[in-house]
């Protein structure tokens, strides 16, 4: 039998697989319900902060038959706090989220202070892929950072910060440089603690904001700096962007990493059709997930792979009131077509 981490190294790879891999990388794409929680009895915002429980959540979505990989941390929060801003750990139902710029400006970026990744919340995510190398080999373990743009928009007031991309532009990409600087020092952690994929997530960094001019200039810039400075790493690269690529297609094209993952916004149909040599990930609707059910998300499943996604994943971070039956019908449905393969 082939394990999860051997399947999706084998898509990776571009080799042939027995059925499509079922993953959701962590971070933006967070995977923990309350369902979850209350099912293993380790609770957010106290997993948050504590090495073992943030593993422990994380192991329990394959324990359960979710999805088959573990992914931390669980919100997109962990580079912004350790370079200055002010969070809310949120809830159990809320996720952590920014409260306080640490910055009015792009021209300000010296006032921020680098990432101790020895201290504070970035050791507890350490620690937690640490603890799930120990314990595991069979599963992928996603380790997820910010992407530049979003990292960058969260250290201080988006708008100002868009408007400054023209504005202020040599300066804006002394920022960007900096921060991808500090992101590339937390993948790279990762890595040494145990992360066999790092999934780049930046929601902030969208074709539909930005334009293809600016998308290229800093985002496609940005991004590729930091898995260039991986790819000796010999680690598997995910990129998420929201939002429509309609109009970013050919600059999307110009992303190194080995995996794009698009929003249920996008058509995978489409997707495919103007990335045809890429492989992609994707993406079934989490607001179906929310409030559908388990025959609308087997169904949502079967496109997802018609319509040519490599890897079946929720399009992006779960609702966390999301019915646990919902999303192991994704798997179960995939399991169901192994079946009908090996038969």
């Amino acid at each position: 039998m082939i394990t999860p981490k051997e399947r999706i190294i084998k898509v990776f790879n571009k080799e042939i697989v027995d059925r499509p891999p079922c993953i959701c990388p962590g971070g933006m794409m967070n995977m923990i319900t309350t369902e979850l929680m209350d099912k293993v009895n380790i609770f957010w915002p106290n997993a948050h902060l504590n090495g073992e429980k943030m593993a422990q959540l994380a192991k329990a979505n394959y324990e359960n038959g979710c999805f088959e990989n573990y992914g931390v941390p669980f919100c997109m929060t962990i580079e912004a706090e350790s370079l200055g801003a002010k969070i809310t750990l949120g809830s159990k139902e809320f996720e952590p989220h920014v409260i306080e710029y640490a910055i009015k400006s792009v021209n300000e970026y010296t006032k921020l202070k680098k990432m101790n990744l020895e201290k504070g919340r970035a050791k507890v995510v350490l620690d937690a892929i640490k603890i799930l190398k120990s314990e595991n080999n069979d599963i992928p373990i996603v380790g997820n950072i910010t992407g530049p743009i979003s990292t960058a928009s969260s250290l201080m007031e988006p708008v100002d910060f868009y408007k400054e991309l023209r504005k202020k532009n040599k300066e804006a990409h002394e920022f960007m440089d900096f921060v991808t600087e500090e992101i590339i020092s937390f993948a790279k952690a990762q890595i040494s603690a145990g992360a066999d994929i790092i999934a780049i997530s930046d929601p902030s960094g969208s074709g539909e904001i930005l334009g293809p001019k600016y998308f290229k200039e800093f985002a496609v810039k940005y991004i590729n700096k930091i898995i260039e400075n991986l790819q000796t790493e010999k680690i598997g690269t995910i990129v998420h962007i929201c939002g429509q690529m309609r109009s970013v297609y050919k600059e999307v094209n110009m992303i190194n990493s080995d995996v794009f993952s698009f929003d249920s916004i996008v058509s995978m149909k489409n997707a495919r059709e103007n990335l045809p040599n890429r492989i992609l990930m994707g993406n079934i609707s989490t607001y179906a997930l929310e409030f559908g059910t388990p025959d609308k998300i087997s169904s949502l499943t079967n496109k997802c792979i018609k319509d040519g996604s490599n890897i079946i994943s929720p399009a992006c971070g779960l609702g966390t009131k999301s019915p646990l039956k919902n999303i192991q019908s994704i798997l179960n449905t995939l399991k169901q077509e192994e079946t009908k393969i090996n038969a």
